[in-house]
C-alpha cells in the first residue's frame, strides 16, 4: 500500500471544506423528507395502510443496505482518470433527482396494491442512486486528510451542510408548500404540496451533488491511485475479513445496529408526535426545523473543540447521552401531565428548547462518530495492507439501514396497534390513543439508544493509536521501492 500519492496532496482550505460539505445537502434533503414525510404522505394522503408503508420502507432499506457494500467495494477498486470516487458521484446526480420527484407523484386511479408496488420501486431507486453518491463521497473524506483533528473539522462541514439542507427544506415545505390555507385547511395532507416539495428537493439534490463533485475534482490527482493487481478470492476474503473484523469498526457497527431501531422509530413517528401528540401547527413545526439551522452552527463548533479537548470517544459518549435525555423529556413530561396544554405558547417554547438542545448535541455526536470511522481506515489498513474507505463506510451502514427499516416497520405496527385513524385531523384523535403511542415510544427509544451508546465504549482508537498507525503504514511504504495496492 502506498502513501506516495497522498503525501503531496493539496492542502485543505476553508473553501475545500465547504465544497466537500455542500454535497451533503443532497443527503440531508432526502433524509429529512423521507424520514419525516414519507410515512405520513403514503398513509394519510395516498391512503395506504401504515403497516404496508412501514413494511415497504423496511424492505427497500434492506435492499439499499445490501447494495451499499457493493458500491463501496466497487469504488475502492475503481481505476479511472477521474479517480476512485468521482465517476460514481457524477453519475448519480441526474437520475437521483428525477427519481426523487416521481416518488411523490404517484399515478392516479391505481389500486392500493399497485400504489404500494410503485412506491416500493421508486423508493429503492431513490435510495440506491443516492447511495451511489453518498458512499464514494463519504469515502473521499479520509483520503482528503490523514490528520486526527482535521478529520473532525472535515466531517463537521459534512454534517453542517447535511443539517442545513434538511432543515431548510423542512422549513420551506412547512411554511410554503404544506401550509394551511383556504384550499387546504390541513396543509400536511395536501397532495400538491408534496409534489411541489419534491420538485424543489430534486433540483437542490442535483445542484448540491454537482457543486461538490466539481469543487473536489481538483484533488483527484493527489488522491490514492495504484495499479490494479489480480489476486485470488482466498486472498480477497482475507482482506475483507481483516477489514470487517476490526474491533473499533465492530464497536461502531454494533452500536449503529442497536441505535438504528430507535432511529427508525423516530423517523416513522416524527410527524405524528409533532402534529398529533403535541398538536403543533405546520408553522410551528417549521420553526423546529429552523432551529436545526442554528443547531448546525453550534454543533459544528462544539464537536471539533470537545473532541480535541477530551478525545473523540469520551466526547461522543457524553453528548449522545445528553442528547437522548433532551429528546425524550418533553414526551415523558406530557405523559406525566407536567406540560402546559397543547396549543399554548408555553408548550411550544418548552418543546423548542429541548428540540434545539437535542439537535445540537446529537449533531455533535454524529460528527465525532463519523470522524472515528475515518480513523478506522488506517487501523484496518495496518492489518490488511488495503485502504478500504468505501467498504468500511458502506458496511458500517449496511446492517444499520436494515435495522432502521425494522424500526420504521415497527412504527407502522405501533400505529396499527394503537388504532391510529387514517386521514386524522390534529386535535381530533382520541387522547387514549395518543397516550398509548407515547407510552410505547419513550421506553423503546430510551432503551435502544442507551445500549447503543454504551457499546461505543469498546472503540479503541485514540490520538496516539492513530499516530502509530500512520507511522507503521509510512514505514511499510519506505521498505518497498515500488509499492502497490492489491485489488480484484
Amino acid at each position: 500500500m502506498s502513501y506516495d500519492s497522498t503525501a503531496n496532496r493539496q492542502p485543505l482550505t476553508l473553501s475545500s471544506n465547504i465544497l466537500y460539505g455542500v454535497g451533503s445537502i443532497a443527503f440531508g434533503v432526502h433524509v429529512a423528507i423521507l424520514s419525516s414525510a414519507l410515512m405520513l404522505y403514503y398513509n394519510q394522503v395516498v391512503g395506504l395502510p401504515a403497516a404496508w408503508v412501514g413494511a415497504a420502507i423496511m424492505i427497500t432499506l434492506i435492499f439499499d443496505a445490501i447494495c451499499d457494500p457493493l458500491i463501496g467495494e466497487w469504488s475502492d477498486h475503481t481505476r479511472s482518470r477521474w479517480g476512485r470516487r468521482h465517476p460514481f458521484m457524477y453519475a448519480s446526480a441526474v437520475p437521483a433527482a428525477i427519481a426523487f420527484y416521481f416518488l411523490f407523484d404517484p399515478p392516479t386511479g391505481w389500486s392500493q396494491t399497485q400504489l404500494l408496488l410503485y412506491m416500493s420501486a421508486m423508493l429503492v431507486t431513490v435510495r440506491v442512486l443516492l447511495s451511489l453518491y453518498e458512499i464514494p463521497s463519504s469515502a473521499l473524506g479520509p483520503e482528503l486528510t490523514l490528520d486526527y483533528d482535521q478529520r473532525t473539522s472535515l466531517m463537521s462541514s459534512r454534517f453542517f451542510f447535511g443539517t442545513l439542507g434538511g432543515a431548510a427544506m423542512s422549513v420551506l415545505a412547512l411554511q410554503v408548500f404544506l401550509r394551511k390555507d383556504a384550499t387546504h385547511p390541513l396543509g400536511l395532507l395536501s397532495p400538491a404540496g408534496y409534489r411541489e416539495t419534491a420538485l424543489v428537493a430534486s433540483i437542490v439534490i442535483f445542484f448540491s451533488i454537482m457543486i461538490s463533485c466539481i469543487g473536489t475534482h481538483r484533488f483527484i490527482a493527489s488522491l490514492v491511485h495504484s495499479p490494479k493487481v489480480v489476486i485470488t478470492w482466498q486472498e480477497k476474503f482475507r482482506e475483507l475479513s481483516g477489514t470487517l473484523t476490526n474491533r473499533s469498526f465492530l464497536a461502531l457497527t454494533i452500536s449503529g445496529v442497536i441505535g438504528a431501531v430507535a432511529t427508525g422509530l423516530r423517523q416513522g413517528l416524527d410527524f405524528y408526535i409533532s402534529a398529533y401528540f403535541f398538536e403543533l401547527t405546520p408553522a410551528q413545526m417549521s420553526y423546529l426545523a429552523a432551529s436545526a439551522l442554528v443547531a448546525a452552527f453550534a454543533g459544528v463548533g462544539i464537536a471539533p473543540a470537545i473532541s480535541k479537548r477530551f478525545g473523540k470517544k469520551q466526547s461522543m459518549i457524553g453528548v449522545f447521552f445528553a442528547s437522548l435525555f433532551a429528546s425524550t423529556v418533553p414526551i415523558a413530561m406530557r405523559l406525566l401531565g407536567l406540560l402546559p396544554p397543547n396549543g399554548t405558547g408555553a408548550l411550544f417554547a418548552i418543546v423548542l428548547v429541548f428540540y434545539f438542545i437535542a439537535a445540537v448535541l446529537g449533531l455533535s455526536g454524529f460528527i465525532i462518530v463519523t470522524s472515528m470511522m475515518a480513523d478506522v481506515v488506517e487501523d484496518a489498513a495496518v492489518a490488511t495492507g488495503q485502504r478500504s474507505e468505501g467498504l468500511l463506510f458502506a458496511a458500517n451502514g449496511l446492517i444499520s439501514k436494515c435495522v432502521t427499516g425494522v424500526g420504521t416497520f415497527l412504527s407502522g405496527l405501533i400505529l396499527g396497534w394503537v388504532s391510529f385513524p387514517q386521514h386524522a385531523a390534529p386535535g381530533h384523535v382520541d387522547p387514549a390513543i395518543l397516550y398509548h403511542l407515547g407510552m410505547v415510544f419513550v421506553p423503546i427509544v430510551t432503551i435502544f439508544s442507551a445500549i447503543s451508546i454504551a457499546v461505543l465504549m469498546f472503540y479503541s482508537i485514540d490520538r496516539s493509536t492513530h499516530q502509530r498507525n500512520l507511522e507503521q503504514l509510512e514505514s511499510a511504504d519506505e521498505s518497498d521501492s515500488q509499492p502497490t495496492k492489491r485489488a480484484v
